[in-house]
């Protein structure tokens, strides 16, 4: 997926747009309809704080889990 905004831009938002994209395609595609709005929002919530968060590893980060880099940026900042 291409960012809207060129490289530099400080308005860029090429790593939202590519957690909006992961969510489309390992959440949201995998499901034939959502029976509301607010299973559609409980579902979503759940995927990124039980797997987006805590088990999936990311390359902008060092291939750690978001969860792993925030303990680890705490650990050197005490």
């Amino acid at each position: 997926m291409q960012s809207f905004f060129s490289k530099g831009n400080p308005y860029n938002n090429e790593v939202i747009e590519s957690f909006h994209a992961i969510i489309k395609k390992e959440e949201v595609h995998h499901r034939k309809y959502y029976r509301d709005y607010h299973y559609a929002y409980l579902s979503i919530f759940q995927f990124i704080e039980s797997w987006y968060n805590r088990k999936r590893i990311h390359s902008s980060i060092d291939y750690m889990t978001p969860n792993e880099f925030e303990k680890k940026a705490l650990l050197k900042y005490q």
